[in-house]
């Protein structure tokens, strides 16, 4: 009877050890690729107001989504985000116009308290995802906002990049996209440096209050006498 037990409990310890290895299997951490920017030299360059940056809520989190030929998205099972996606989408992006700008004065938002920018950025993602058969693909849109308070540019984004299929190199065509978009987004923004200042109307002086005007009495008409037998008055 002993004899017929040991194998099946070898064989069952096998398939547990199995089990746990699974289980136990290591998931890889990704983080988007900022490129090389160039660090920026100026100190008083263009000042932008980078944010806020929306994200499509499908992205808040740390799984990694796959895009299935079918449109549909499925969780990575080797890989997932190291920390927050929107977190490295701002510095990414900030990190890459501040280099093309060559400026030190872009800053996320919200802005710090004496900070007047020449731009606001405001942008959002609405997607930014991969699959193993399917490219890297980003939908973005932002409006430029002057130191006015007008819209000086409003553009919608749509850029494409094909990968190797792996996960790292997924990771990597996304990152490139990001990179993309800051480009264009510097181009857009390198105009609007030159802008004349804003100049405050002149305050017109306080317009003292008139003195009330005093009710006129009504006039009352003089009494003429009219030469007759009698002296009559009319009124």
């Amino acid at each position: 009877m002993t004899v017929l037990r040991l194998p099946l409990i070898l064989l069952l310890a096998g398939v547990f050890g199995l089990a746990g290895c699974s289980v136990h299997q290591p998931v890889s951490l990704y983080q988007l690729d900022s490129g090389s920017p160039a660090q920026p030299a100026q100190s008083a360059g263009m000042a932008v107001l980078l944010g806020p940056v929306s994200i499509a809520d499908y992205l808040q989190r740390e799984t990694l989504l796959q895009r299935q030929p079918d449109g549909s998205l499925q969780a990575s099972t080797d890989g997932r985000w190291a920390g927050s996606l929107s977190s490295d989408i701002n510095q990414l992006l900030l990190r890459q116009v501040a280099g093309h700008l060559d400026s030190q004065r872009v800053v996320l938002a919200p802005a710090t308290l004496g900070f007047t920018p020449d731009v606001q950025v405001l942008l959002s993602i609405t997607r930014l995802d991969s699959g193993e058969s399917q490219p890297a693909i980003l939908d973005a849109q932002w409006r430029l906002i002057d130191r006015r308070g007008q819209v000086r540019d409003n553009r919608i984004i749509h850029l494409q990049e094909p990968h190797a299929s792996g996960t790292a190199a997924q990771v990597q065509a996304q990152g490139i996209l990001l990179q993309r978009l800051a480009e264009q987004l510097s181009v857009a923004l390198k105009p609007l440096a030159n802008q004349p200042p804003v100049v405050e109307a002149p305050r017109k002086p306080a317009s003292k209050p008139a003195a009330p005007t005093e009710p006129e009495k009504p006039k009352i008409p003089m009494a003429s006498p009219i030469r007759t037998d009698m002296e009559v008055f009319r009124f």
